[in-house]
Order: structure tokens, then C-alpha cells, then sequence
């Protein structure tokens, strides 16, 4: 009875070890909390870029991973695009921002 409840034992430990494993992240990859945190960061950063009056209608894709915010897409000045990138800044949960955006 005491190898039973022993093996069952370890195997219970194994078995929790392998399941919090399962979700840590990797260099190239995010746990499930670091990957609801970054969708959380995106959502803020594409509503304060939204609520910018100057760049509402410009196409701005908004990527976000381990909190380092990527801005890609297209805008009508260098201005808009380093406005953009400042707000990005802003936003809490940001730790970096790559700023791609491209002036047309």
C-alpha cells in the first residue's frame, strides 16, 4: 500500500511539473499570461492611437510581444509617425517600441 501511494505520489509531482513547463515561455515564444498581457498592451496602444485626432483615419498596424510594441504601416508625415511612437510610449506595459511606419 505505501509503494502505491508513493508512486502515485511522484507521479502526481511529474505530472505538475510538466504542466508548468508546458506553459513557460521561450525566447521565441510567450506564456499564456505574457500573450494575454501583450493582446491587453496591443488593445491599449491601437485605442490611444485611435483617440489621437491626427491619426485616426492613417493605417497603423499595431504588434506587440514580451511588451515590446512594433508599429508598422503607412502615415502622411514623419511627424505623424514619431506622434505615433510617443503615444505608443505612453501606454503602460510598454517596454520598447519598434517604429516601422513608413511616410507616403
Amino acid at each position: 500500500m505505501f509503494k502505491i501511494n508513493r508512486f502515485l505520489t511522484i507521479l502526481s509531482c511529474l505530472m505538475l511539473l510538466a504542466a508548468f513547463t508546458g506553459c513557460a515561455s521561450t525566447s521565441k515564444q510567450e506564456s499564456t499570461g505574457q500573450y494575454i498581457d501583450n493582446s491587453v498592451i496591443t488593445s491599449k496602444v491601437k485605442t490611444a492611437i485611435f483617440q489621437e485626432p491626427t491619426l485616426k483615419s492613417l493605417q497603423i498596424t499595431v504588434e506587440s510581444f514580451k511588451g515590446e510594441v512594433q508599429l508598422s504601416g503607412f502615415v502622411d508625415s514623419a511627424k505623424s509617425a514619431a506622434k505615433a511612437g510617443e503615444i505608443a510610449r505612453g501606454v503602460e506595459g510598454v517596454v520598447s517600441v519598434k517604429n516601422d511606419l513608413v511616410v507616403k
